[in-house]
């Protein structure tokens, strides 16, 4: 595992005097139905992208706040990752994107009964987002209206 120490200097400094963001907490949904039956979506905060998508843009002040729409069917090793922190090892996302989104390992549990459908779209963010207020105000409602108009029961967070 990674330590502070491990990390450049600058990030370090940024880190120290980085004003940290203070949200209450939101009471979770009950779910309304069993997981068996439920049909399930993947959100990542990886930055992945599909073959040929646009990246996430780098030079948005505070983070880029938009999101990509990853299909179902999408072959989760071809996606592209643009992750613009530095704070972590990016070397096993490199080796297996499921490990940043586990769409393959989602299917298996489908296909084994342990969940009742994989959702026809997935949603990808871009972590290390020091600005959320746009994320919150803007992107994330969008974000789950779309989960919402796809019928989805659970929808799982993979940050990275």
């Amino acid at each position: 595992m990674a330590q502070i120490s491990d990390l450049p200097l600058w990030l370090r400094a940024y880190l120290r005097v980085y004003r940290w963001r203070r949200v209450d907490p939101v009471p979770l949904a009950r779910r309304t139905k069993p997981v068996a039956e439920s049909r399930v979506a993947l959100i990542t905060t990886a930055g992945l992208v599909p073959p040929g998508g646009p990246p996430f843009d780098e030079t948005v002040k505070g983070g880029d706040f938009s999101y990509r729409v990853i299909a179902a069917g999408a072959d989760v090793a071809r996606l592209e990752e643009h992750h613009r922190s530095e704070s972590f090892d990016h070397a096993g996302i490199a080796l297996d994107r499921n490990l940043a989104f586990p769409l393959d390992r989602l299917r298996e549990l489908a296909a084994a009964g342990e969940i009742g459908e994989v959702a026809p779209r997935h949603l990808s963010f871009m972590g290390s987002i020091t600005a959320p207020g746009r994320l919150s105000s803007r992107t994330a409602p969008e974000a789950a209206r779309l989960l919402f108009d796809d019928g989805v029961d659970l929808a799982l967070l993979v940050p990275v």
